[in-house]
């Protein structure tokens, strides 16, 4: 498998390779897979919690009563309630506006079903449905976890792509960050680490730096 210092060397190069922004680039992890049959209904759809984090998620929580209180108090970006989710239902357009303002979603488990049927169909193939959250749950853990994860996403694909920091990070700590990606990936593929072919890492707009990772067969 791949090392820490390995991922660091390729981060440092992918940032010394792109030219200057006017804006603060991300750091992209890149990683293709191989013997994997997609039309088997290969996907994935994981949250990783990354050790280092300088740019916390945006977590809306949908709520009312207690918990709408106490995820307030936490501080979540945005909480609403039941009828504020009515009102998405009359209007696609600022549902979708309300979507993508969020990288994730938790819900009451009481509120659910108001959320299944207003924003269902949007939420559902951007893979955004809420994590629903138990009553009398500590909501102040659940926005915690999610502000320092990622969403690590692929249907039929033998290929994904996601963000673990930007270039203000150091070398370190966006290695950190893509050994704990990589880690839960692995996990989650057929074969594990046999499946990967290759790990790449790139900023926003600069080229991907390549590590080719080929599983050497073992022989008796």
């Amino acid at each position: 498998m791949i090392t820490e210092a390995q991922l660091a060397k390729m981060i440092n190069e992918a940032k010394t390779a792109t030219k200057q922004r006017k804006f603060k680039q991300s750091i992209e992890l890149i990683m293709n897979f191989k013997d994997i049959d997609v039309k088997k209904g290969f996907a994935l759809n994981e949250v990783v919690q990354l050790p280092k984090t300088d740019s916390p998620a945006r977590v809306c929580v949908m709520a009312t009563g207690d918990m709408a209180q106490k995820a307030k108090q936490a501080n979540a970006d945005a909480v609403v309630g039941t009828g504020e989710l009515d009102k998405f239902a009359t209007n696609k357009r600022e549902s979708r506006k309300f979507i993508n303002k969020y990288d994730f979603f938790l819900a009451d488990t009481q509120v659910m079903p108001v959320v299944g049927k207003t924003l269902g169909q949007l939420l559902g193939p951007r893979g955004k449905m809420p994590t629903p959250v138990p009553f009398n749950a500590p909501i102040e853990s659940f926005l915690q976890r999610f502000r320092s994860s990622i969403k690590v996403r692929t249907r039929a694909s033998l290929s994904v792509s996601c963000k673990i920091g930007d270039e203000s990070m150091s070398d370190s700590d966006l290695s950190i960050n893509a050994h704990a990606v990589i880690n839960a990936v692995e996990k989650k593929l057929p074969n594990g680490e046999k499946n990967m072919r290759r790990i790449m890492v790139k900023t926003t707009m600069g080229k991907p730096i390549k590590e080719v990772q080929e599983v050497k067969k073992k022989f008796a």
